[in-house]
């Protein structure tokens, strides 16, 4: 986070997380001297970033003075792209959400259309929050495809056809700002962590249209060398019937095609039960129907079987399922902790959790906003908004 221990950005970041809530704590959490620590808080609450509040409890002595981040230095935008439908909020600098609003589009319409649409949402939730195009600090946005991060460039994106290449942050030119492009579900995992973030290790898989997984190390994502780290929907999944689904990257027996929401559809559909949409099929499982609820479940053990191998390899701290078919709750789960469990290690499983998210809806839009806000807050940031 920080080039040292005590700089500006990193006291700012302690505060900003819980961590500290005085200047006694930072140089008890930093170990710098009380002088140093001080002048830095003052410069920053010159800046705007940090306010003064209300008294402690003292230990002894005068009651230290309490620190807390002013959340209203600015705003950000959330977009949050999904395949069938977008939703765009406008969040205070700790990701609490002023003004939100979705709608439905189809991400096979191309960049140039469904940015357009992603503009008009923008200026509609900023107008709602009563705020303008100069007080956005930072843009973030996830979209469902692998991502070239340090571009916000999208890579050969199996579901977006059209969206190759894109230059996405250009799009957002108008708030003359710095945007952040991630995959949909680093971008997820990041909304779990929350503004507090967590020093665990923790996969979040994400089940929707495709299968994707965020992998969070000590508390931050972890994207690989190019961006694609957590691609799990495209690992092979030999069938025990020794039957071969053509999966829509090309390649057969992906996991995707065999246990993502397109593949739990067409599952329903030729077992006959009178279902249109993904949703419904999730719907009726979670009303206890008994065929619905053994695709369900099934899908679960294949997840599972994929995940056994992945907590083999990185033995986190906790499984958190997100996504469209994560709603059906308890026979996904079911399936996936009897493949898990059964397949697992017992070092690596001893201790695992694995839940369903809080909040799946919520999480794209909240995790697209720490991020913006993340890289916006970054030390170079927080010494240009000091020397302003």
């Amino acid at each position: 986070m920080a080039t040292s221990s005590a700089s500006a950005g990193a006291l700012l970041h302690h505060v900003r997380t819980g961590r500290a809530r005085s200047r006694a704590e930072l140089v008890a959490l930093t170990g710098a001297a009380r002088n140093t620590v001080s002048a830095r808080v003052d410069q920053l609450i010159a800046a705007g970033l940090l306010e003064e509040g209300g008294r402690g409890w003292s230990t002894g002595g005068r009651p230290p003075t309490l620190l807390r981040f002013n959340s209203r230095a600015g705003c950000v935008l959330a977009v949050d792209l999904g395949v069938t439908s977008v939703d765009v909020a406008v969040t205070d600098l700790s990701a609490q959400i002023l003004a939100t609003v979705g709608h439905p589009i189809d991400i096979a319409d191309g960049p140039g259309p469904v940015l357009a649409e992603v503009d008009r949402l923008a200026q509609r939730v900023l107008a709602e929050a009563g705020l303008t195009p100069a007080d956005v600090c930072a843009v973030g946005v996830g979209i469902p495809g692998p991502v070239e991060f340090s571009t916000g460039r999208p890579s050969h994106p199996p579901i977006m056809p059209g969206w190759h290449d894109h230059p996405i942050p250009s799009a957002f030119g108008r708030y003359e700002c710095p945007v952040y492009v991630d995959n949909d579900v680093n971008v997820m995992a990041l909304g779990e962590m929350g503004v507090a973030g967590s020093a665990q290790d923790v996969l979040v898989v994400k089940v929707g249209t495709g299968i994707g997984c965020g992998v969070i190390v000590d508390g931050t994502v972890y994207r690989g060398a190019q961006g694609s780290a957590g691609d799990i929907g495209h690992i092979h999944v030999p069938q025990p019937d020794g039957r071969t689904v053509l999966c829509r990257c090309g390649n057969e027996n992906c996991l995707e095609a065999i246990a993502g929401g397109g593949a739990l559809l067409r599952d329903a559909v030729a077992a006959g039960l009178p279902v249109t949409s993904t949703r419904e099929v999730v719907e009726r499982a979670a009303q206890g129907d008994g065929p619905a609820l053994e695709l369900v479940r099934s899908a679960g053990r294949t997840i599972g079987t994929v995940l056994a191998a992945l907590v083999n390899f990185f033995n986190p701290h906790r499984i958190v399922m997100t996504g469209g078919v994560a709603q059906a709750g308890a026979p996904l789960l079911a399936g996936i902790r009897e493949a898990v469990y059964g397949r697992s290690m017992p070092l690596a499983a001893r201790a695992l959790e694995i839940t369903v998210s809080d909040a799946p809806d919520l999480s794209g839009r909240v995790g697209a906003a720490l991020m913006a806000i993340e890289g916006y807050l970054d030390e170079d940031s927080v010494l240009q908004a000091i020397a302003r």
